[in-house]
């Protein structure tokens, strides 16, 4: 079941492209790669530029703008939470740091950010009248958010003190021991250790994968837009994969995920 209408705390809920130079010419790239439309919101302008991204009509993936000179374009991963203050106090007594404390988005709920003691940076959402993405696990939409860290113990550490996870261990032939992230029975992400996978100045990060039907057309649309690859595309137990900076410079990854994949996607 794809579409969405509330989310668990401790589920990644939302995804954002932050600090795009150019939101036009990121709708046509993202239009072209995974069906969006990336209109003006009504209450855009209050929000600093904000806009919501829609596949079918439905909220997918929110886009803001350069907000400073300098401002890299990234993709930042938000996850729900019951109560963002709360959230925070754990967060600190982990070893995080607080980027930005809560704040409350018009009713819509509260966002905050934070710094895992990995440096990996990871949003909350506190769900208000908003909850969070409506479309998920589907083509054109995220299904996965992957930390990529140089110190898998203490990020397990970390986010099973602020969210409860757990990780499972599977090994991946050729990539070595995948990290699950799990809350019960429930599956929130992945975790990899870039030691030697990443140049030594890559920091510690989250990746957000887009679910595409074909990995290696979207590697091309990619680069005639003028992005890079980045790794792949590679085959792996559950699907086909690649890393890509889209053309403003936003590291993501797509997967063309197996129809078993599919079947069991949340």
């Amino acid at each position: 079941m794809s579409e969405r209408t509330s989310y668990e705390p401790g589920t990644p809920c939302w995804v954002e492209l932050g600090g795009t130079p150019d939101i036009e010419a990121s709708e046509r790239y993202y239009r072209e790669l995974l069906g969006w439309e990336i209109p003006e919101q009504p209450n855009s302008a209050e929000l600093g530029g904000y806009r919501r991204a829609k596949l079918n009509g439905k909220d997918v993936a929110g886009v803001s703008p350069q907000m400073e000179e300098n401002q890299p374009c990234h993709w930042a991963t938000y996850v729900s939470v019951a109560d963002a203050d709360a959230t925070l106090v754990a967060v600190r007594d982990a070893g995080g740091q607080v980027i930005v404390e809560p704040l409350d988005v018009m009713g819509m709920g509260k966002m905050a950010v934070f710094a895992d003691p990995t440096g990996a940076v990871c949003g909350i959402w506190e769900p208000g009248t908003f909850v969070g993405a409506e479309l998920v696990n589907e083509d054109g939409t995220f299904g996965w958010n992957e930390l990529g860290t140089r110190d898998v113990p203490a990020a397990r550490e970390f986010y099973g003190k602020v969210f409860g996870w757990t990780v499972e261990e599977q090994e991946i032939p050729g990539m070595g021991t995948y990290h699950i992230w799990k809350d019960g029975e429930h599956t929130r992400g992945g975790m990899m250790d870039i030691t030697g996978m990443a140049p030594d100045e890559t920091p510690s990060s989250w990746l957000v994968y887009f679910t595409v039907p074909d990995a290696d057309a979207a590697v091309e649309t990619t680069k005639a837009a003028g992005g890079q690859l980045v790794n792949g595309p590679a085959d792996i137990p559950v699907g086909r994969l690649a890393v890509l900076t889209d053309p403003q410079g936003a590291f993501f990854a797509v997967m063309a995920p197996t129809d078993e994949t599919r079947e069991n996607a949340p």
